[in-house]
């Protein structure tokens, strides 16, 4: 004798769901033939542990494709609707079968389903406009990079080949009028590059904050203060030096996050925008601390900023203490950042390794 379990349905517009009440199921099979749905399990039901059947003969046409999933304790079951609509009954015979019911679980009026549609309809586009502003926000971000970078690129760029020119030209005599032919340039860079401190705070790039502080606050201390408040710094060759280390780094840097910015590689610049600056930072380093080393005696003879202490203590505190306080610092500095960059090498092509494995 066929063992039937007991099934439950309800409907949306475009669906039709059965319950098939059929605890531990095995050996499922559910198919739909000439708009009748057959079904044949293992499991325990009303009658206990058995082989449980039942067939439908739907009222209208559905399509030929089912779908199930099964849980411990019953069978889900979807079937889809030839066309879009609201059905009277389930079978074609206008009895109810006995094992059938209604799921009032999932049971709906046709007005309630079309009020579930409009809801649905409505969350939709609320995630398409949410997703459409996050896009947008993207797009903005990913465009003010894309310049950022750029600009930096084409400053960074001008600077070395004007430098690399004037050096072919006209040979050791370009090292002494650096700062007058470059400055203006570099001005602006270093400038603009308090900007990077802003994104990594902001979260606008991953990356930390406090390694990009100390490069963009060293580099603008050298050439802010030693550089630019001193004119008889302006001649000396050691701003080519600083200069020229600073652009030779850049001009890899920024051309590879400008490619970031579109999720596009280029296997070269990478690679020599982790590697180039092993040799060049240190070098630019120690570029720096020759810098502040022959600004020393000028402080201390012009007594710039040199802080005056009341007449009762009757000395004053020269600005050289604190650049002998700033070379320790650079070079603990140097070894922040070193250790930082070193990470980041290790980690980019590792990653690479693991992806090409």
């Amino acid at each position: 004798m066929t063992l039937t379990p007991l099934v439950y349905w309800a409907q949306r517009h475009e669906d039709i769901y059965l319950r098939v009440e059929l605890t531990d199921a095995q050996n499922i099979d559910v198919c739909v033939h000439e708009n009748v749905l057959q079904f044949r399990a293992q499991g325990h039901g009303a009658k206990g542990q058995n082989e449980y059947e039942f067939s439908l003969e739907f009222v209208l046409p559905v399509k030929p494709e089912v779908s199930h999933r099964s849980t411990q304790r019953q069978v889900n079951i979807t079937v889809r609707k030839e066309q879009r609509g609201w059905w009277e009954r389930l079978t074609k015979q206008e009895r109810k079968p006995v094992f059938l019911a209604p799921d009032f679980d999932r049971w709906l009026d046709e007005s309630d389903a079309e009020m579930e549609i409009r809801e649905k309809e409505e969350k939709r586009n609320r995630l398409k406009a949410s997703r459409h502003t996050e896009d947008d926000f993207v797009s903005l971000k990913t465009g003010f990079l894309f310049i950022y970078n750029l600009v930096q690129f084409l400053g960074f760029s001008w600077i070395f080949v004007n430098m690399t020119v004037r050096l072919y030209i006209f040979g050791q005599d370009s090292l002494y009028d650096t700062f007058h032919t470059i400055s203006d340039v570099m001005f602006f860079c270093q400038i603009l590059a308090t900007v990077e401190v802003l994104n990594a705070a902001f979260g606008v790039v991953k990356t930390g904050v406090f390694p990009t502080l100390i490069q963009v606050v060293g580099r603008n201390f050298i050439l802010f203060i030693i550089f630019g408040s001193l004119e008889e710094m302006h001649n000396r060759p050691v701003v080519f030096f600083v200069f020229y280390l600073w652009s030779a780094i850049e001009i890899f840097r920024y051309p590879f996050y400008m490619l970031g910015c579109f999720n596009t590689e280029w296997k070269t610049l990478t690679w020599l925008r982790y590697t180039i600056w092993i040799p060049l930072y240190p070098l630019g380093v120690l570029a720096e601390a020759v810098a502040v080393i022959q600004s020393i005696p000028i402080f201390d003879e012009t007594k710039l900023f040199t802080i005056r202490l009341p007449k009762a203590i009757g000395t004053s505190v020269s600005f050289s203490y604190v650049l002998f306080v700033y070379l320790v610092l650079m070079i603990l500095g140097l070894f922040i950042n070193f250790r930082h960059l070193y990470k980041q090498r290790k980690r980019r092509f590792r990653t690479k390794k693991r992806k090409a494995n």
